[in-house]
């Protein structure tokens, strides 16, 4: 997400993955007056999306924020539209979860977006606390010494405890705050967490090549470690009031294995406009989905 990688033939292709991972509501409608010719008024809604890489949605047309890399058709623009809510979207790629109350070098402290009339907030945030691009980019460089085997695993398992697992772990009171600073700044709001879409096979098969130069039996391990990431996330909204959207099940069958145009998820050398491993145009529509389905039950509490 942040770090980058060597090159060399795949480390051209993990460089850029490295960089770049650094990795709606129903508007309230007021009823009929009993005998009014007066025009119907509706509050619109006030959104901020916070998050990092995968709620920027860097390289999908049309790039809007060169720095953050952040695309015009990502999830929360697309529900921004659909929704007709006022949008501002801070979301940037690179960021963790300091950079919600801090600069992420020159760009502004996400919260600073923030304020007592915010009615709806979505972040997707907690991958690059973890370091899942260097998780990414080990388990590559380690492919070449058992590629039918699960080397990224021994390195990061093989000694007993689990480091990403432990890495997780330690990432948990880390959103816990995010979710505190958002209540704190915004009491009105609706927040919503905005987990991870599926990024491998959910059957484990892999699809071990130049462009997802990954071991066979690493894509079983990595995919559990995503899981064992948005169960985090699942668990740290619920406890901190906020609400989980769920955007693995959705997007399950359009992992970066899949061919064109099944694949959603983009393989290390993308084939369309989008990040290394990250989601392309239809991924960030599945998951602005999964987010307005969350939403529709009910309207975002507004003032």
């Amino acid at each position: 997400m942040r770090r980058l990688l060597p090159t060399s033939r795949t480390g051209r292709v993990l460089t850029a993955v490295a960089a770049l991972l650094c990795a709606g509501t129903a508007l309230a409608t007021a009823g009929p007056a009993a005998a009014s010719t007066a025009p119907e008024t509706r509050h619109r809604v006030d959104y901020v999306a916070l998050g990092d890489s995968y709620a920027s949605a860097p390289l999908v047309p049309t790039q809007v924020d060169a720095t953050c890399r952040r695309s015009d058709h990502n999830y929360a623009s697309l529900v921004a539209r659909r929704t007709r809510s006022a949008l501002t979207d801070v979301s940037c790629a690179g960021a963790t979860t300091a950079d919600m109350t801090t600069a992420q070098g020159t760009v502004p402290a996400q919260f600073d977006a923030l304020d007592r009339g915010t009615d709806l907030v979505t972040v997707t945030i907690g991958g690059n606390d973890i370091g899942f691009s260097t998780v990414l980019g080990t388990c590559a460089q380690l492919t070449p010494s058992a590629p039918a085997g699960a080397p990224c695993k021994a390195h990061y398992a093989g000694a007993g405890a689990d480091l990403i697992t432990d890495s997780i772990t330690r990432t948990a009171p880390k959103i816990a705050q995010v979710l505190r600073g958002i209540h704190h700044r915004s009491p009105h709001a609706r927040v919503v967490v905005v987990g991870y879409p599926d990024l491998f096979p959910e059957d484990g098969v892999g699809c071990t090549s130049a462009e997802v130069p990954l071991a066979a039996d690493d894509f079983s391990y990595l995919r559990d470690k995503e899981k064992e990431l948005n169960a985090m996330l699942a668990g740290q909204a619920r406890r901190g009031g906020a609400e989980y959207v769920n955007t693995y099940s959705p997007t399950v069958g359009h992992d970066l294995c899949r061919p064109l145009p099944e694949r959603w998820i983009e393989t290390f050398a993308p084939q369309t406009p989008a990040a290394p491993v990250h989601p392309n145009a239809a991924g960030e529509r599945a998951m602005a989905g999964a987010v307005q389905r969350a939403l529709s039950p009910r309207h975002v509490r507004h003032h």
